[in-house]
């Protein structure tokens, strides 16, 4: 059976993929962390049809010393994007492996209420040692011991969102009652490092649950929306999209595109005097003209439901893109513009999930929330 259109991403976290992205940036270096170069570049992406921008996020400032030494935090920039945009879904990257997962469950069903239903949440892990002294947290050593802390938290966060039922704030003048009581559940949880007893504070999400992204292989695909497939050849990425068993699986690929003055050759070669561009095997990698692009999109089509877009620089590629691919991929309707008023699971094609603790006959009380570690 032949996938829908294609459903397009793009990474806009700092300038760029290329660790020194910034020197080629259409800005001042000062202008990096301001409000103005954000809703700039989200309009950009908004105008030109992507669903969806996602924000990368640590703990810790950006690996490389050739990048800029900081960043804001991933969660309030989503939620200055959701409010100066009006159909973009936005995704932040945010790890469980040291952060609390009762607090993820709450920055983001808060940011799918202030987006009216288009957060999104890519599921990262913080591998670092640095990040647990950053947090104060003795060191998740291990891909087996991140993992777990990985899944774990995506468990706890999908219960916390189920934890009130859609209709659990009922707002009745006549009784006095803002809340069916019966209506919110408490989440029990014990795992190795924590456990978590009592509801959310937060209302359910608009969407139910916003949509889960991550890699393949780090936590059970079933819990899982959108799996980032990645690859060294278009084979190599329908062959993992084929793998898996999570709804919907986008392509990441890294994209450097020919602009009106320099190849992409060209851009590459100033910015490796820099700093390398280090190949990733969780991505396939593009350099060259837009229509080249076209082409690998096209081909990508029929085997995976979407693509993650990480520009070599954010301000040369984006406007490529913008002009030259996005509109030939719509005239040729192997992609999809978000439509206005709906949420990011409308947008993808997936369903609004119900709470698993929802009952027609009532359940009790919840007992107030408790977290130990």
């Amino acid at each position: 059976m032949p996938r829908p259109a294609l459903r397009l991403a793009v990474e806009i976290d700092g300038d760029g993929a290329h660790p020194a992205a910034w020197r080629r940036a259409a800005h001042s270096p000062g202008e990096l962390l301001t409000p103005r170069r954000l809703a700039r570049v989200a309009a950009v992406a908004e105008n030109a049809g992507f669903t969806l921008v996602t924000l990368d996020d640590s703990i810790l400032p950006p690996a490389s010393g050739a990048g800029p030494a900081g960043r804001i935090g991933a969660v309030e920039r989503a939620a200055f994007v959701a409010a100066s945009t009006s159909v973009l879904g936005v995704a932040p990257v945010l790890a469980t492996t040291y952060a609390e997962p009762f607090h993820v469950s709450s920055q983001l069903a808060s940011l799918d209420h202030v987006s009216t239903g288009r957060a999104g949440w890519v599921l990262g892990v913080e591998e670092d040692p640095a990040a647990a002294r950053a947090w104060g947290r003795p060191p998740v050593e291990g891909a087996e011991a991140r993992a777990r802390e990985a899944r774990d938290g995506l468990r706890v966060v999908r219960d916390l969102w189920d934890s009130w039922e859609d209709d659990a704030v009922i707002r009745s003048v006549a009784t006095s009652r803002y809340l069916d009581r019966w209506r919110l559940h408490a989440v029990d949880f014990t795992g190795e490092t924590y456990s978590v007893r009592g509801p959310s504070i937060v209302p359910r999400p608009p969407q139910g649950r916003p949509v889960v992204l991550a890699r393949p292989g780090l936590v059970p695909d079933e819990l899982v929306d959108v799996a980032l497939v990645g690859g060294g050849s278009a084979a190599e990425v329908a062959a993992a999209a084929g793998r898996g068993v999570s709804p919907l699986a986008f392509a990441e690929i890294e994209v450097a595109l020919d602009t009106p003055r320099e190849t992409a050759g060209e851009r590459i070669a100033d910015l490796e005097r820099h700093a390398p561009w280090t190949a990733r095997p969780d991505r396939l990698r593009y350099t060259g003209p837009a229509d080249g692009l076209v082409s690998l999109l096209l081909t990508l089509g029929g085997r995976v439901d979407g693509v993650r877009l990480h520009p070599l620089v954010i301000d040369e590629d984006l406007a490529v893109l913008s002009r030259l691919v996005l509109p030939e991929l719509f005239v040729r309707r192997a992609a999809a513009r978000p439509l206005p008023g709906t949420t990011l699971r409308s947008s993808l094609g997936l369903p609004r999930p119900l709470s698993r603790f929802a009952t027609t006959d009532g359940a009790a009380a919840a007992p107030v929330r408790e977290e130990t570690r």
